[in-house]
């Protein structure tokens, strides 16, 4: 597989892995960026992989709130 196609899945499941822990908890999107007091555009792309600074600092913040092992 090449490497942009490893990407893309590893970049899905990180997805797939916060909205199962989002559905988990009954929050919403726009409650997790609330409570992370980021915009919820900047939460929209953390959770769908982007991987500027910003995104990955958000993540790990989602990571802690939703109780997640990252």
């Amino acid at each position: 597989m090449p490497i942009e196609e490893k990407l893309e899945k590893a970049k899905r499941e990180v997805e797939r892995e916060i909205k199962i822990a989002l559905m988990d908890k009954g929050m919403t999107q726009a409650e997790l960026a609330n409570l992370l007091n980021e915009s919820r555009s900047k939460v929209n792309q953390a959770i769908k992989g982007n991987t500027n600074p910003k995104s990955i600092e958000i993540r790990k913040k989602i990571y802690k709130v939703l109780g997640m092992n990252n």
